[in-house]
């Protein structure tokens, strides 16, 4: 009886070093998940404001944001254009910033999930379907959604 409750106390103790180590990789996952995320927004910022220089830069300054702002949403009217660019500069730079902080991180994950949804539908509206998918806009969007479940699969645990 004693070698049962032993054998039993052994695999217990290693299934919870088991899930203690599943634990660890999911907080890696997620602060991965949040640090690539945060990155990507910023460095949309960083390009938009000419801070990049060199090779592959997309915008290079904010004159060229503006360009590329018009021609994603080239559904919308012209004067629109400005007002849509510093609002989205806004939108990525907090989002950018929350997220590698890890401020709010539900409210902030869903609102990069929106703000990556209607960027990908833009793309999809003026340039095709296959522009968004190229530049996985609608994998990141869910990324941002599976962001915002977890705190809710963590909440629905304890319980």
């Amino acid at each position: 009886m004693r070698e049962t409750s032993s054998a039993a106390a052994k695999n217990s103790a290693s299934g919870a070093a088991g899930a203690e180590r599943a634990v660890n990789w999911e907080r890696w996952g997620i602060f991965y998940a949040r640090l690539a995320l945060g990155a990507a927004f910023l460095s949309g910022i960083a390009d938009r404001f000419g801070w990049y220089k060199g090779r592959n830069v997309g915008y290079g300054d904010f004159a060229g944001f503006l360009s590329y702002t018009a021609k994603v949403n080239s559904f919308m009217p012209a004067f629109s254009i400005p007002f849509l660019a510093w609002v989205a500069t806004a939108a990525e730079l907090s989002l950018g910033v929350l997220l590698i902080l890890g401020l709010w991180p539900r409210w902030v994950a869903l609102g990069s999930a929106a703000l990556l949804a209607l960027f990908g539908i833009a793309m999809a509206i003026s340039f095709g379907i296959k522009s968004p998918m190229d530049y996985s806009v609608f994998s990141a969007s869910a990324g941002a959604v599976l962001l915002a479940l977890y705190g809710d699969r963590k909440a629905v645990a304890r319980a």
